[in-house]
């Protein structure tokens, strides 16, 4: 692999890692848009490349989140009897849902992608408040909203942050419980998802070496390296940074990185 391709993915997972620590987002927001342009660049057939994507984001969010929580945990930020709840239909929707991706060609994938994070950020910009008798729902409800997080997840990719954290909030859990909660709750997800690209990307020709699956392992291993020891670091400084304000400029660079994925792939 040549030295300018390792080193783009270890500057991504500087970036991913500290994203994630400090705004409990899930890395594929990032790292599917840079990913399918850096594959392109490679010479990766355009109809596999954002399955390719999806999938070295999931498996390179793995390490993330399990830095990214423990550092919150450390904190007392992680609400663990949510997280025990949410999981069992998070692991069942993103597990399921990877092979309905996997039938979708990458500009349908793109485009699913593209709308799910013009929603996300535009609820992170106007970041409207609950009304204030808002309660989390029941054991059941908790159950679907769980299905429903990691089925959305594993179709664009996201640690679950982009979704956990503004079903939280909305149900007027505190921003940086949420946020930690959200880090943990990236776990379950991201083995789940990593382990569905691999399973319905056997079988597809994706005409590049170290890739099996639908998972780059040189890009997991080198984004993996860098953002494992740079999300505690975004965790520490969500404790003491304004996180609202931050949430809408990270908004912004969104939409510029989604659009930049759009024009890659068509």
């Amino acid at each position: 692999m040549a030295l300018e391709w390792l080193l783009s993915y270890l500057g991504l997972g500087v970036f991913v890692g500290f994203m994630a620590g400090l705004l409990g987002v899930g890395g594929g927001t990032l790292m599917v848009p840079v990913l399918t342009t850096l594959f392109l660049l490679q010479g990766m057939p355009v109809e596999h490349v954002v399955h390719v994507a999806l999938g070295t984001s999931m498996a390179s969010i793995i390490l993330t989140s399990i830095s990214s929580l423990r550092a919150h945990h450390a904190r007392g930020g992680v609400l663990w009897p949510i997280v025990r709840t949410l999981s069992p239909g998070i692991v069942a929707g993103t597990f399921v849902a990877t092979f309905i991706a996997a039938q979708l060609n990458s500009l349908v994938l793109a485009i699913v992608f593209a709308l799910f994070m013009g929603y996300a950020a535009l609820q992170m910009i106007l970041d409207r408040e609950p009304p204030p008798t808002r309660e989390l729902p029941g054991r059941v409800g908790l159950l679907a909203a769980g299905t429903g997080i990691g089925g959305i997840s594993a179709m664009v990719s996201i640690g679950g942050g982009s979704l956990t954290v503004p079903f939280l909030t909305w149900h007027n859990v505190d921003v940086r419980k949420a946020i930690g909660t959200a880090a943990a709750v990236g776990l379950p997800i991201s083995v789940a998802g990593t382990l569905g690209y691999l399973v319905n990307g056997l079988a597809a020709p994706t005409g590049q070496d170290w890739v099996v699956g639908f998972v780059h392992w040189p890009a997991v291993v080198a984004i993996s390296l860098t953002s494992v020891f740079v999300a505690p670091l975004g965790a520490r400084t969500a404790h003491w940074l304004p996180v609202r304000p931050l949430k809408r400029i990270f908004a912004v660079l969104l939409l510029l990185l989604v659009a930049r994925m759009l024009y890659s792939v068509m």
